[in-house]
């Protein structure tokens, strides 16, 4: 059994040693781990790859490499946020969405991979109206929906709306930086959209579809971090999604589209309100993990 001494020499020769990529890799992995992070490995290389300014390929080709004190401190402040549930992608400011960069804070949600569903059938559905398409993506957020598909087909005309007016100003900011032309407004679903009556081409939608007594059973990070306004849909979760679909009906052109993602379990109830708003050509598309994701339909062409 080591001596007083020995283990005190230990000890000191423990925190002499540094702090290099690999040792904050296995520390901060075994703890977010012990923490109750299910990806705790890969949300420990997102931090620190985001602290140091590089991809992930670098923390291994680099781990070897001593931190600066000041990378290690702005690491820890990530680490002991993450540690209490913030995600991940709010801790570095953003969240890639069709392979580009959106920015995302506390004001919105974030974007998630089933949503890229959703602009996939949008963008099917109305290929042969390509080039000249008129666009409108309701509780728009971060602006993700919107602004990828004015950067998939620049010469649409697309406009985004909102109800709360701190996601309009990141969504403003998002179409700045990647260069896309998006008219914004704030709006609860189409109240201040009168103007564009039967003349849209395309209406996209992801509206807060969680039911109110499901909220409990979210996970942590996202119960507690992200904004209710964007999750909750009522007390069946569709009652944003009826109100998307029956006003839908006289927004759109002839023919016109409308996409909407949906909850799992909800693509039944979801039918029912396309087809008694006289929606033809109903389609449900699942997303990656199976579950009926995006339900959409047409506005006949004879109303």
């Amino acid at each position: 059994m080591p001596s007083d001494e020995t283990t005190g020499r230990a000890q000191d020769e423990a925190r002499a040693e540094p702090w290099t990529i690999a040792r904050v890799m296995a520390w901060a992995t075994g703890d977010l781990r012990a923490h109750g992070s299910a990806t705790a490995r890969l949300d420990a290389e997102l931090l620190l790859a985001h602290v140091l300014g590089c991809d992930r390929v670098r923390l291994v080709i680099d781990a070897d490499r001593p931190l600066s004190p000041e990378e290690l401190g702005a690491y820890k402040e990530l680490h002991r946020r993450r540690r209490k549930g913030e995600p991940v992608a709010y801790l570095r400011g953003v969240r890639e969405f069709f392979g580009r960069p959106f920015r995302v804070d506390r004001r919105v949600l974030i974007p998630r991979p089933e949503t890229e569903g959703l602009v996939e059938v949008a963008l099917g559905r109305t290929r042969h109206i390509g080039l000249c398409a008129r666009v409108l993506d309701l509780c728009t957020g971060s602006g993700c929906v919107a602004i990828t598909l004015a950067k998939e087909r620049p010469t649409n005309f697309v406009l985004a709306s909102d109800l709360s007016t701190d996601a309009l100003e990141v969504a403003a900011d998002n179409a700045l930086r990647l260069g896309a032309q998006v008219g914004l407004y704030h709006s609860d679903l189409y109240a201040e959209l009168g103007a564009w009556r039967a003349s849209l081409d395309l209406i996209t939608a992801n509206p807060p579809y969680i039911a109110r007594a499901e909220l409990a059973e979210l996970a942590a990070d996202i119960r507690d971090f992200e904004p209710p306004l964007a999750l909750l849909g009522g007390a069946d979760g569709l009652t944003l999604v009826r109100a998307v679909v029956q006003g839908a009906a006289t927004m759109l052109a002839a023919a016109g589209v409308l996409a909407v993602e949906i909850g799992a379990g909800q693509a039944a109830a979801a039918r029912q309100a396309f087809a008694e708003a006289d929606f033809t050509d109903i389609e449900i598309a699942r997303d990656y993990g199976g579950h009926e994701r995006v339900i959409s339909g047409r506005r006949p062409a004879g109303r």
